[in-house]
């Protein structure tokens, strides 16, 4: 049976957050569906798991900052161009921040900007940050824009304590990202 994902162009964002080695679990789920996914990591993320983890998981360089020495195409227009859905899982409330007032200081934030294809975000925070004013707004204005977002789910979190803000399963992510692309 062939998956939809099959032959699909998947952008990966990852931010910086615990939930950030649940993303690889992610990545090795897009691929084993067919999936072309580029990954694209923040510097914030890379102090939670390495770009070899995502190469190994993709066999597919990891892309973690806008000035790449060694490219001629702007990774930027390239992969927001050749997307057909960039997925921010897990997704900060920092990045929400500058993807809802469009602030473009990475090479996550500059290809979400310049992208025409879906977007799908998976917020994963501390719960004090998740319902924050800012970032409640934050997120309506992103809907507004037609941006998705699945999650986050209640359970214990980084901190040790009960609430809402971790990542939603994996699972769950993955046929959201179906349903989307079907």
């Amino acid at each position: 049976m062939m998956s939809i994902l099959n032959g699909k162009k998947i952008t990966l964002g990852i931010t910086g957050s615990i939930a950030a080695f649940k993303a690889a679990s992610l990545a090795g789920q897009l691929v084993k569906a067919g999936a072309e996914v580029s990954t694209i990591m923040t510097a914030s993320a890379q102090k939670f798991i390495t770009p070899l983890t995502f190469e190994s998981i993709t066999h597919r360089k990891v892309s973690c900052g806008i000035f790449s020495p060694h490219e001629y195409e702007p990774q930027h227009i390239s992969l927001a161009e050749n997307s057909d859905i960039l997925v921010v899982a897990p997704a900060t409330a920092n990045c929400l921040g500058k993807l809802a007032n469009g602030i473009a200081d990475d090479l996550l934030t500059c290809i979400a900007m310049a992208t025409r294809a879906k977007i799908l975000i998976a917020p994963a925070m501390n719960d004090g940050m998740y319902t924050h004013q800012s970032t409640t707004k934050n997120i309506e204005t992103l809907s507004s824009r037609g941006v998705y977002f699945i999650g986050p789910d209640q359970g214990r979190l980084a901190s040790g304590k009960m609430g809402i803000g971790r990542m939603i399963a994996i699972e769950t992510i993955f046929e959201k990202i179906s349903q989307i692309l079907s």
